[in-house]
């Protein structure tokens, strides 16, 4: 009976090899992604700030212009954010992804915040807006207190 439990044992073993070699492998391929669709946003971003530089009256950004160029370059740092992510979190073992997913979402709402024409909005949705960062940041410091609680025992 011990032998056919070793064999069991042994074939789940090759079984989790396999998945994890392949989430590797699906993890490289999403930085690789990630890097082209970087570089195509931060080209992207170079051209839009070159043609809205060069747009009449010359080496003057209207503010549409400015919150679009915002837009766009929070938007490349939250890419940056989830390349680094992929790279720390998924390929370094024994790290927790949910500090990582928590950390993204407050750069995104963050972003989201820093675009947002305030003249377009109902107050209901600033209050959910609110409500959201402060849920966020709110479990952002709660798991880091819970991390340096776990350091120190």
């Amino acid at each position: 009976m011990d032998g056919c439990f070793d064999f069991i044992s042994g074939r789940t073993t090759t079984m989790l090899d396999s998945l994890n070699k392949y989430k590797r492998f699906v993890i490289q391929a999403l930085m690789v992604m990630m890097a082209v669709v970087l570089g195509l946003a931060t080209i992207d971003l170079g051209w839009l700030i070159v043609k809205d530089i060069l747009e009449p009256p010359l080496l003057i950004l209207n503010v549409s212009q400015l919150i679009e160029i915002f837009g766009l370059f929070m938007l490349v740092i939250i890419g940056i954010e989830l390349l680094e992510t992929i790279m720390k979190t998924y390929l370094t073992p024994g790290r927790a992804h949910y500090e990582v997913v928590l950390t993204v979402a407050i750069i995104a709402i963050a972003r989201k915040v820093i675009i947002l024409d305030l003249k377009d909005l109902e107050p209901p949705s600033l209050v959910g807006i609110a409500c959201i960062v402060i849920s966020l940041t709110g479990g952002y410091y709660l798991m880091r207190k819970s991390h340096t609680g776990e350091r120190e025992s």
